[in-house]
């Protein structure tokens, strides 16, 4: 990289000291005079009509304040997109899922509010409930809404190319059926929030990782000027999509019970609430049908996806665009067709997660394609390298590639001892057979979805010489913060120190759309260096007045000011800050600047386009022991080679692959809800089994450096590839250790022995 004084190196996050001492605020923390405290009445059933709710004996218990039911939100709905708004703060006519919101209570403390729940009486018709999507999308199935044809709440498809005449010219022909687990985002913060109304509007202090999302849904819900919505974020304990991007019951009850009684009210989700209520990524059937030549070369592909959306659309739709859009990378792909269902049901609803919508079809795509070349006698490596794109490459669906470390990845697998050797160390030592496992995939950077995607920034220098740095964009534990103020302080030659950054408040911060699809680092990355280089140009004409040339000249580093071609010529930048703010009347130094795509505009419904600004790849291999009398898979090494372009925080970065990777991990062996006719049985950590720490491997990060046009310093993600390449790698480690493949999330040891005793797999 160039000489840069602090972008690519190893600086500790700015937010490390506050939080390791415990100064850091989450939501939770927060308490007011006179706050009130909301609890949630939940539905018993999974599907039943609401008849009649009596609230009477809730509201005469002392220190009730006020009660709610779904009639006081007047039929509001929010959702997506407009025409799948269906998602009520309240369930006021339906409970579409085992324990929905259908009541609340706000008390003078959280004991009260929660026996008040208890006396609130409904009178419910339970109705017949349907719990397998594919069973939900036959004829006479039970109607999740009775509006909706074979529950089909979204529905996408694709087709480039001739994928039957690709399959017609291939010498294999491969058909198989994959099912991904059913997860949860596994943040240990759960959803939290404390709101005031009164006479300046809504203010609401949440644990929310887009803020600008709710900022949005609020003004809608009660009919307000955005101007009238703030949206306070305190640090967040985790995010990953889903529940922290979205609104909640509690946002929505807790406000109006602020109007009603004129108190803050605060509410905090237990972690029962959120493992049995809140989104969770969607568990998806997928069947894949791919052509193959003789050699090895991809003809085409056929995927086929029904996924378990739950009992609303939430942002279900944009899940099965990515499901397809980004099939068509990281390997060479002429002819693909792409069909994608959605389905509702009466289990809890599928969003948002890491590596979003695409770890689903690239672990179907990236095993398949190893089987088959299992069939036809080519090493799974030679496969990959055979197929990869190299950049520039743009796809049968218009995506475009300017820059690809895919290639440069796998061969530095293919150097690793890991993979050489990995013949000699396959011989079982007693019960115990290793087995080494690759994958390459690809996943977006700077996603973008409708309606406002542009991230703002505004950068003030005082006159002392520090900066303050105002963004809408969202740190939720990615250390995206350390990272912008890396950029705000390069471009004007300060030590990290020099600049300050604040949480997201959305009265005062620029307008962003949140921290998802691997976007922060990329496009607010674009808007903090706009709104520096807008001041570094204000000082610069200052500085080239007082010594006489040309602005162009002015160079800024090293917390100095200095002529280029005069180097003799300088001043501190707080000396030119004091100038710039006292001279003759003084001036105001703010630099805005926000980010522009640059790229054609994609077409949602074809999936054609580009869906990011640009695309990273990763090639990973892990290591595996697994025991053949118990069927335990023990993970003890992974070697991930990323192309996050140019990494500006090599910290970060290792940092976010490695977490990617262990999340991953867990999707793959351990993590599952365990559903009986939509209800929970695991709702709780305990039962769940996130990988604990002794669970974690030896994960080494080697950073793949390409330099790509779209991102600040060539930058692209970070943060979720590693979650996506994750589970093919460990699956096809576990076939080279036994010999079978595993075709469904997440692989336990009880598969593992049934397959092994050649039992059939449920």
């Amino acid at each position: 990289m160039e000489d840069y004084s602090v972008i690519g190196k190893r600086i500790p996050r700015i937010d490390g000291r506050v939080k390791v001492t415990g100064e850091a605020k989450y939501a939770a923390d927060y308490a007011m005079p006179g706050m009130l405290w909301c609890k949630i009445l939940r539905s018993p059933h999974a599907h039943a009509r609401i008849l009649n709710i009596d609230t009477s004996r809730a509201e005469k218990l002392p220190g009730v304040k006020a009660v709610l039911t779904g009639k006081d939100f007047n039929g509001w709905r929010w959702g997506w997109m407009p025409q799948s708004r269906d998602e009520a703060p309240l369930a006021d006519d339906k409970v579409r899922y085992l324990a929905e919101a259908v009541a609340a209570v706000a008390a003078v403390d959280e004991r009260t509010a929660e026996k008040a729940t208890e006396l609130i009486q409904v009178e419910y018709e339970e109705l017949p409930g349907i719990f397998d999507p594919e069973e939900a999308m036959n004829d006479g199935a039970p109607k999740v809404y009775d509006h909706v044809k074979n529950n089909v709440s979204f529905e996408f498809h694709m087709n480039f190319g001739d994928v039957e005449q690709a399959f017609a010219e291939s010498d294999l022909v491969r058909e198989d059926r994959f099912e991904t687990g059913r997860v949860i985002t596994g943040y240990l913060e759960p959803p939290s929030a404390v709101a005031l109304w009164d006479s300046s509007g809504i203010t609401i202090w949440a644990a929310k990782q887009s803020p600008y999302f709710p900022y949005r849904h609020l003004a809608a819900c009660f009919n307000l000027p955005l101007n009238k919505i703030r949206v306070i974020q305190p640090f967040i304990g985790g995010g990953f999509g889903g529940t922290k991007n979205d609104s909640l019951a509690g946002d929505f009850c807790a406000c109006l019970f602020s109007k009603m009684t004129g108190k803050p009210v605060k509410f905090v989700y237990s972690m029962e609430e959120v493992l049995m209520t809140c989104r969770r990524r969607h568990n998806m059937i997928i069947h894949n049908k791919m052509g193959m030549k003789k050699d090895g070369t991809l003809t085409g592909m056929h995927s086929r996806v029904i996924a378990d959306g739950g009992g609303h659309t939430a942002i279900g739709p944009l899940t099965m665009y990515l499901t397809g859009c980004m099939s068509t990378l990281p390997y060479k792909l002429p002819n693909f067709k792409h069909d994608a269902y959605r389905i509702f049901t009466n289990n809890p609803i599928g969003a948002a997660m890491r590596g979003h919508g695409v770890t689903h079809t690239r672990f179907a795509a990236e095993i398949q394609m190893e089987m088959m070349a299992e069939e036809l006698g080519i090493d799974p490596l030679e496969v990959r390298l055979k197929n990869g794109i190299s950049a520039p490459h743009k796809t049968i669906n218009k995506v475009t590639v300017d820059s690809c470390g895919l290639i440069e990845g796998l061969e530095t697998l293919a150097r690793r001892p890991e993979w050489k050797d990995k013949d000699r160390k396959k011989g079982i030592e007693g019960p115990i057979s290793h087995g080494v496992g690759i994958s390459g995939t690809a996943y977006l950077s700077g996603a973008r979805q409708r309606g406002h995607q542009s991230c703002g920034a505004v950068v003030r220098v005082c006159e002392d010489g520090t900066v303050n740095y105002l963004t809408g964009a969202s740190d939720c534990g990615q250390g995206s913060d350390t990272v912008l103020v890396q950029i705000v302080a390069e471009e004007l030659g300060l030590d990290m120190d020099s600049v300050d950054i604040k949480r997201v408040d959305t009265a005062l911060t620029p307008c962003d759309a949140g921290s998802y699809g691997s976007r922060v680092t990329v496009l607010a990355g674009e808007a903090a260096q706009k709104a520096a280089r807008d001041v570094r140009d204000q000082l610069a004409r200052i500085a080239a007045e007082k010594w006489e040339v040309d602005a162009g000249d002015i160079a800024f580093k090293n917390q100095q000011v200095f002529v280029r071609s005069a180097p003799e010529k300088t001043m501190s930048f707080e000396n030119l800050a004091k100038i710039a703010s006292y001279a003759g009347a003084g001036a105001v130094i703010i630099g805005k600047g926000y980010s522009q795509y640059g790229l054609e505009p994609y077409d949602f419904n074809k999936g054609e386009g580009d869906a990011g600004t640009s695309y990273s790849f990763t090639s990973q291999l892990s290591e595996v022991d697994v025991d053949l009398e118990t069927g335990f898979v023990k993970c003890s090494k992974m070697v991930i080679a990323h192309d996050c372009g140019k990494p500006l925080n090599p910290i970060n970065v290792e940092a976010q692959n490695q977490g990617a990777a262990v999340q991953g991990l867990g999707q793959t062996l351990y993590e599952e809800f365990k559903m009986v006719r939509g209800e929970t049985q695991n709702p709780d950590l305990r039962d769940y089994k996130m990988p604990l720490a002794p669970d974690t491997p030896d994960i080494e990060v080697i950073d793949i450096i390409t330099d790509d046009p779209h991102g600040p310093y060539g930058a692209k993600e970070a943060s979720e590839g590693a979650i996506v390449s994750t589970p093919p790698s460990v699956v096809s480690a576990i076939h080279d250790a036994t010999g079978i493949w595993f075709k469904e999330l997440p692989v336990t040891p009880e598969k593992i022995l049934r397959a092994l005793k050649n039992l059939p797999q449920k």
